[in-house]
């Protein structure tokens, strides 16, 4: 079997072109990764123990929101970045502004699951507080 050498460059030129072309596709794919699993906004709902009544609230990243006597922000959020089973994670801070002692700044500080929400619990008198979705 006779090889030539027109053969061989051809090789290395088509080798080269797919070399580049799959480092452009990963460096692209790599840059928008954060975008595309780190969200901007958090949607919670509210239940209210007494009334029953629910709410959906929509929290921006970095803001605080007011809700009856709760003060809530929202520091992160995290959509998985798997596809056959996805978790959604959020950082929440809660305060109760009812709550004058300098003893808990916060009633709840930390993270949330949106599949195992008693994961880390949000234990308040009045109000049960779950994670629905992260979204930009």
């Amino acid at each position: 079997m006779k090889i030539s050498k027109k053969n061989i460059q051809l090789g290395k030129v088509n080798l080269k072109i797919i070399t580049f072309l799959l480092c452009c596709f990963f460096s692209n794919g790599l840059s928008n990764e954060n975008n595309d699993y780190e969200g901007n906004f958090v949607e919670i709902k509210i239940l209210d123990k007494l009334s029953s009544k629910n709410i959906s609230l929509n929290l921006e990243i970095g803001k605080e929101k007011k809700y009856q006597n709760l003060n809530i922000k929202a520091l992160k959020c995290k959509n998985s970045e798997f596809d056959d089973d996805p978790e959604i994670t959020a950082y929440l801070q809660v305060k109760d502004l009812k709550n004058t002692s300098n003893d808990s700044v916060f009633i709840f500080n930390g993270w949330t699951f949106a599949s195992s929400p008693t994961l880390k619990t949000f234990d308040h008198p009045v109000y049960d507080i779950w994670l629905v979705k992260c979204y930009s």
